[in-house]
């Protein structure tokens, strides 16, 4: 199997996992959100440490020690994607599934607005253009809501903020993963053994097949992530950014097909403004990237000698 087909394959098997990962979630009750969070980052570091074991790479720790900055970056990957793995969980078990489903639909929006507040990247109009469709989505949503759409905008924003920290740590995904998830871990177990005092614990007391399921979500966590990172390091970014699309949209269909959210008029002309937006963004990188791989192209052609 060539490198690209083996890209698709990861990227499909990683997006497919994250939509179908409200079904999951739901499986998991009568745990509490809480609790899920902390089970999905003790058994995250468990299952990655085994990983990583098995192919002898636990050196990488000792480089990580002497480079104080990147600590500090990790420790800041690691609440961003606390938050949002926990609004997450919280979204799916208050059956608010569609509303998580916005979150991961805007945030390519999203990323755009911190390039341009954070990092002063300029943007083309096509871009200014998507990112006011996408303000205006947020408003007619708003206004079917009663409210902001604040479980959407939690994950848009946590999601991308740890795209960002994690660009600038550059580490491997499966490294990257085990040291967010230690970071958290101690937290996470004393919240697990606050439970077990108090007898609120599900763990080991609801069935077999739901403490093996609590066990799972480490797995669950770190596979999809794995795949997609296979997947970054094969395809183009354009591809991959088209790709993202599946998990919020397989994510709907569990909100309106499975569990049966509403989807009044009003909030459909939001969800189709959001897509009016990505259409119009999708469409402009697409365009942008092989604008750019032809000049490249075109830079790269030696010019022919002239003789005379």
């Amino acid at each position: 199997m060539n490198q690209t087909r083996l890209g698709y394959l990861f990227g499909f098997g990683a997006y497919l996992i994250w939509g179908f990962f409200p079904i999951y979630l739901k499986l998991l009750r009568p745990a509490g959100p809480m609790e899920i969070l902390a089970h999905r980052i003790v058994w995250s570091v468990v299952f990655v440490a085994l990983l990583l074991a098995a192919l002898r790479n636990i050196g990488f720790l000792r480089a990580l020690a002497r480079r104080p900055r990147a600590l500090a970056g990790i420790g800041t990957a690691a609440a961003l994607i606390a938050v949002n793995w926990g609004t997450f969980i919280y979204g799916v078990n208050s059956d608010r599934v569609v509303e998580t489903a916005l979150g991961y639909f805007i945030n390519p929006l999203v990323i755009v607005l911190i390039g341009v507040f954070l990092l002063r990247e300029r943007l083309r109009p096509a871009q200014w253009v998507a990112l006011g469709v996408g303000g205006l989505a947020v408003a007619v949503l708003t206004v079917d809501y009663g409210r902001l759409p604040y479980l959407a905008l939690v994950l848009a924003f946590s999601f991308a903020g740890y795209g960002l920290v994690k660009k600038r740590l550059a580490l491997p995904a499966a490294e990257g993963l085990f040291v967010e998830s230690a970071v958290l871990a101690l937290p996470a177990l004393a919240y697990l053994g606050w439970l077990i005092h108090r007898g609120a614990a599900t763990f080991g007391h609801v069935s077999a097949a739901h403490t093996l399921l609590l066990v799972l979500a480490g797995a669950a966590t770190a596979i999809p992530l794995l795949l997609f990172a296979g997947a970054a390091n094969r395809l183009p970014l354009s591809t991959l950014g088209m790709l993202q699309y599946v998990g919020p949209i397989l994510q709907l269909g569990c909100g309106v097909l499975i569990y049966h959210e509403p989807m009044p008029p009003a909030r459909l002309a939001g969800f189709a403004l959001v897509w009016l937006a990505l259409i119009i963004f999708t469409t402009d990188a697409y365009h942008n990237a092989r604008r750019t791989r032809a000049e490249a192209r075109a830079a790269a052609t030696p010019v022919p000698a002239v003789t005379r």
